[in-house]
């Protein structure tokens, strides 16, 4: 029983993470997304035996009779999955509206790295663009991108520093989500070069944070745009290698830069999330899914990318919430 049910755990989990990443291949490829939740797994148990004498007793010799005992036993399990298509009205607005910004101050108080959060969620925040335009199909044009770069290895380094907090300013019930720099870090270059990034001018030491985005904060407050789920998603997206064959026949959006050349969007994502192409199937995959004659892989040496899945994952719940669940049940026996 207990074996079975690690194995079970140990195939819910690597099934979800090829739904996940399947479904950010297809992002790519311009084709519809699928989600199947696993509703219920049950199993039943089936223990049979049997147990035979026999024996043959003859007159005279008493080396001549014989005694014989026989028995097998059996046992079977057959477990059953329910699944729950995804797909009703409500599932699909909590995957096109914005993230709250309680969600983005739940994952940096969680553990996650604020850097990583921010990169992965916001569009722009006081106008400093973080590819904004990947938060949908793939685009054209190259996306607006190395200022948010260098403001999130700002902010990583602030936060190693323990020279900020997130959190709530309380005034009276009116409850509002605010940036609170150290008095003691406030003039150091870090935090000052930091303020000069988002154009943040106030001497407050705690800045208020909104998403009633109008477009540089005006100096005293810090504007953030913040994605949607399948933003997210879109964005993401952009980090699968599409294989040559599937860029020469012109399956997926080719993205170029201002003078014609084809953008590399390793630029934006290559320490966040990376997808590998191969024919054949990988060796050293982590997630590993077969789509369109190809593998797609996440590297299982490759921690950002597995990092950054499993965020993925988190905000996924998050965002799904409690929705009402649409379409048939499908219950399916596992085959033996």
């Amino acid at each position: 029983m207990e074996g079975n049910r690690n194995e079970y755990n140990k195939v819910l989990a690597n099934t979800n993470d090829e739904e996940v990443l399947l479904n950010l291949v297809r992002r790519r490829y311009a084709d519809s997304i699928a989600v199947l939740e696993v509703n219920s797994v049950s199993t039943s148990l089936e223990w049979r035996k049997n147990i035979g004498i026999s024996a043959n007793f003859f007159d005279g010799d008493l080396d001549d009779n014989n005694l014989g005992l026989s028995g097998n036993g059996s046992y079977s399990e057959k477990p059953t999955i329910t699944y729950l298509p995804l797909n009703g009205a409500d599932y699909v607005k909590n995957v096109l509206s914005p993230i709250s910004l309680d969600t983005i101050l739940l994952l940096t108080r969680s553990g996650w790295a604020a850097d990583r959060v921010l990169r992965l969620t916001v569009n722009k925040i006081n106008g400093v663009n973080n590819a904004s335009e990947a938060s949908g199909p793939t685009p054209s044009s190259a996306p607006t991108y190395k200022g948010f770069r260098l403001l999130a290895s700002q902010i990583k380094e602030l936060q190693k520093m323990d020279s900020f907090a997130l959190g709530y300013q309380l005034e009276g019930d009116f409850r509002q989500l605010g940036f609170l720099v150290k008095p003691d870090q406030r003039n150091t270059p870090k935090v000052k070069a930091f303020m000069k990034s988002i154009n943040v001018t106030t001497p407050n030491n705690i800045i208020p944070i909104t998403s009633d985005y109008s477009g540089d904060g005006g100096g005293t407050t810090i504007e953030i745009n913040v994605r949607s789920l399948a933003g997210i998603q879109f964005f993401l997206s952009h980090g699968v290698i599409v294989p040559d064959e599937d860029l020469n026949k012109g399956r997926v959006q080719i993205t170029k830069t201002a003078d014609g050349k084809i953008f590399d969007w390793g630029n934006v994502l290559s320490d966040l999330f990376i997808v590998h192409s191969s024919k054949d199937k990988p060796k050293n995959a982590g997630v590993a899914v077969q789509y369109r004659g190809h593998w797609f892989y996440i590297k299982d040496n490759d921690m950002q990318s597995k990092y950054t899945l499993m965020l993925l994952n988190q905000i996924s719940a998050l965002q799904s919430g409690t929705v009402e669940k649409a379409g048939p049940v499908l219950t399916l026996p596992v085959s033996q």
